[in-house]
């Protein structure tokens, strides 16, 4: 049995691990008698209770039964004395006639599902969330330490229901080095930019109400839209922007929603001058404006960025994340909104979940406090470059010209986009046969039938793998191109769990 005393893992969890991997295997057996604690603290070299500990930690998961003067001994783990002996009746009651019009729209099904069905070995080109090594876990762990250390049971109940006043303050001074005016009265966290957009959609949209989005857009965006009874109104645009023309046209939408940083799918972002224009056809239309800022932080080049919406009205809802930039699991966003908003926004917020976590929040209070997102930024910008350039090498390199994309500046998406007799499906489909994992248009649109571009990220699968990705999609894209256009219907199974 090996200790590893340079480890975080206390010593009894580790000895408790080890032996439950052996029964696990079946090396101990049911009924195996563990060697008593005196006599395996010897052989391993620790204080006997440390084994005892181990022991109780084996017999608390089910994995050992003991008793004094008996022994310790290997059990049938999970099977309770107290479980029923016969099997439940099988139920018939008629669900999907049960099912609401949210849970039945098939559409929801595009959500994100395809990566978590598909094997770990495809080179994964879809992920929006940080790989492992760039995750700042010692700098986390040291924040709650100190939080439950510090603060005890306080940070284990309950926040107030729009956030921990700390943590908003902390979050408007972050606002404000980005140019973002926010007062921290106008603060709500949120349990991720998921739940901020939601609220949202249920503050403002009505079944029925036209809600306008951008051709190419997020595709969370769409389903909590969808979710909402809203009629989505897709508005065609340019790498400036929406086409403000086309907005004219639509001006009983009740919002607009927008990525104006890094958009998602097609990584670039709306200009200023456009940006401008949004804010002064917002005011005459009478339409809110709803800023996601996923990306913020996530500059690659040395460029100014142009203000942000909520930074030329106060009017806009602005709602931001920490996922991207940080860790996707702490589930820590926030929403900016007018004064007038906010009181409603709150009550819905509080009925959805009672408050985003406390003890999360006190951790990032404390991370942002002690600095430790600049030096994260430090560390992980400096590498998103770095993977930025491989990939943009390679395409370069290995793609068909007749693939166009753009040198992406911000964020961590790349949109390629396809020639005219390619299906983005039939690519996408041909792609996870070769081992490559890409996300079609159809995901990022409306009415799911965009065919022209494939979103390709760079933030997950490290340079090398990117490289190799890019490589093996360029084979699938030149092969299609070859064999001509294909009139027959994709069989990709996106829209599928």
């Amino acid at each position: 049995m090996h200790i590893n005393t340079q480890s975080n893992s206390p010593i009894f969890r580790q000895i408790s691990e080890q032996i439950a991997d052996r029964i696990r295997s079946g090396v101990y057996p049911e009924g195996y008698q563990l060697p008593p604690s005196r006599r395996l603290a010897e052989e391993v070299g620790t204080h006997r209770n440390t084994i005892v500990r181990a022991y109780e930690d084996l017999a608390a998961a089910q994995w050992v039964t003991s008793g004094v003067g008996r022994g310790t001994f290997v059990s049938r783990r999970g099977k309770s004395p107290a479980a029923p002996s016969t099997p439940l009746p099988q139920g018939g009651l008629p669900w999907t006639t049960l099912l609401s019009r949210v849970g039945a729209a098939e559409s929801l099904g595009r959500v994100d599902r395809l990566p978590r069905s598909l094997h770990n070995d495809l080179i994964n080109l879809t992920r929006m969330q940080p790989s492992a090594d760039l995750l700042p876990a010692d700098e986390l762990r040291r924040c709650v330490d100190h939080v439950l250390r510090v603060h005890g049971p306080r940070a284990l109940g309950y926040a107030p229901r729009e956030g921990l006043p700390q943590l908003r303050e902390l979050i408007a001074q972050d606002l404000a080095r980005s140019g973002v005016p926010a007062d921290p009265e106008h603060i709500i966290v949120t349990t991720g930019s998921q739940q901020a957009l939601d609220a949202v959609a249920r503050c403002l949209v009505n079944p029925g109400d036209a809600v306008a989005v951008e051709a190419e857009t997020y595709t969370g965006a769409i389903n909590i839209m969808t979710a909402a009874g809203a009629r989505l109104v897709s508005v065609p645009g340019d790498d400036e922007g929406p086409d403000m023309s086309a907005l004219e046209r639509v001006s009983e939408a009740k919002c607009l929603y927008l990525m104006p940083n890094s958009r998602n799918p097609t990584g670039n972002s709306i200009s200023e001058a456009r940006r401008r224009a949004l804010v002064a056809w917002s005011r005459r239309a009478n339409v809110a404006l709803i800023e996601d800022d996923y990306g913020a932080d996530l500059e690659l080049d040395e460029i100014t960025a142009p203000p942000a919406l909520r930074a030329l009205d106060a009017d806009v809802i602005y709602v931001s994340t920490f996922s991207k930039r940080l860790i996707p699991a702490l589930r820590v966003g926030f929403v900016v909104c007018p004064p007038e908003l906010g009181r409603y926004l709150l009550n819905l917020k509080h009925m959805l979940d009672l408050g985003t976590s406390a003890l999360l929040q006190h951790a990032l209070a404390e991370f942002l406090d002690r600095g430790y997102l600049q030096t994260h930024l430090s560390r992980s910008l400096p590498e998103y470059r770095r993977r930025r350039d491989a990939l943009e090498e390679a395409l370069s390199r290995w793609m068909p010209a007749e693939v166009r994309w753009s040198h992406v500046k911000r964020g961590v998406v790349q949109w390629l986009r396809l020639p005219p007799q390619l299906r983005a499906d039939e690519v996408f489909a041909e792609a996870q046969r070769a081992g490559v994992l890409v996300s079609p248009g159809a995901l990022h649109s409306v009415s799911g039938g965009a065919q022209s571009g494939l979103r390709l990220t760079f933030c997950f699968e490290p340079r090398e793998r990117l490289v190799e990705g890019v490589k093996r999609l360029a084979t699938v894209i030149r092969e299609s191109l070859a064999r001509g256009p294909s009139s027959r219907p994709s069989n990709a199974n996106y829209f599928e769990a």
